[in-house]
C-alpha cells in the first residue's frame, strides 16, 4: 500500500515555519524599536487580565537569546508537522497554542510567562508520541529523529532552572501527547500489506499441512 500521498511536500512546510518565526521575531522588533514592554501581555496565572497571554504570550520573548532557542526548533518542528501530519497540523497547532496556554494558565506560578517554548514542547510532544502510536515506520523515524536533537529539553519540565516557565513547557508536552491520542485515526496510519492469494494456497489447508488434490475432480487421492 502506498502512502506517498501522505507525504507530499508543498508550501506550506515551508510558508507556515517562515510566519511563525517572522512574527515573533517581528514582535520582538517591535517592542525594543518603540518600547512597548509587550511583557505585560503574558500568561498570569488565575487572573482575569492574565487570560490575554493564552494568546499573545508565544510572541513575546525576554532577550535575543530566548528568541533564538525558540525559533530554531520551532523552523524544525513545524516544518515537520505540515509535511508529516497535513491533514491536522493547523489543528494541532492552533488548538494545542490555546490549550497550552490555558494549563500554564491553570498551573502556573504568579509571574508572567512569556515565550514559544510552550508551543515548541508542544509541537516536540505530539510528533514524537504520534510516531510511537501510529507505528508507521517514517513516522517512528522522524520521532527517534526529533528526540535525538531535542531530547535533552525533557530535563525542563521539571523546576530545574530559575526564570524559565517549566509549567509551560509540561502543559506543551502534556497536550501534545493529549493530541496525538486524539488524532491519532486522522492522518498517516501503519500500512497495510495485502497478500493476493495464489492458486498453489489452495494446496494447503488453514494450518498449512499440504492437501493431494485430484486435478480433474478436486478429490483426495488415494492409494491403490
Amino acid at each position: 500500500m502506498s502512502d506517498s500521498k501522505d507525504f507530499k511536500f508543498d508550501n506550506s512546510v515551508i510558508l507556515i515555519p517562515f510566519l511563525v518565526v517572522f512574527s515573533i521575531w517581528f514582535v520582538f522588533w517591535l517592542d525594543l524599536k518603540f518600547n512597548f514592554n509587550f511583557n505585560k501581555y503574558g500568561i498570569l496565572p488565575r487572573t482575569v487580565k492574565g487570560l490575554r497571554g493564552i494568546v499573545f504570550s508565544p510572541f513575546l520573548h525576554s532577550g535575543t537569546s530566548h528568541l533564538i532557542n525558540n525559533s530554531i526548533p520551532l523552523v524544525v518542528l513545524t516544518s515537520g508537522l505540515f509535511y508529516f501530519y497535513k491533514k491536522i497540523a493547523l489543528k494541532v497547532l492552533v488548538y494545542g497554542t490555546i490549550f497550552t496556554g490555558m494549563l500554564t494558565w491553570v498551573i502556573g506560578r504568579e509571574s508572567y510567562h512569556i515565550g514559544a517554548s510552550g508551543v515548541v514542547y508542544l509541537l516536540f510532544s505530539f510528533i514524537f508520541f504520534s510516531g510511537i502510536i501510529r507505528k508507521h515506520y517514517r513516522l517512528i523515524a522522524f520521532s527517534l529523529v526529533i528526540i535525538f536533537l531535542y531530547g535533552s529539553m525533557m530535563w525542563y519540565v521539571f523546576p530545574i532552572k530559575k526564570g524559565i516557565s517549566w509549567e509551560g513547557h509540561l502543559s506543551g508536552f502534556i497536550v501534545g501527547f493529549l493530541l496525538s491520542v486524539i488524532y491519532r485515526k486522522v492522518g498517516p496510519q501503519k500500512p497495510v500489506y495485502v497478500f493476493k492469494k495464489t492458486e498453489f494456497d489452495n494446496h494447503f489447508d488453514e494450518d498449512g499441512n499440504f492437501l493431494e488434490k485430484n486435478d480433474l475432480n478436486g478429490e483426495d487421492l488415494k492409494e491403490k
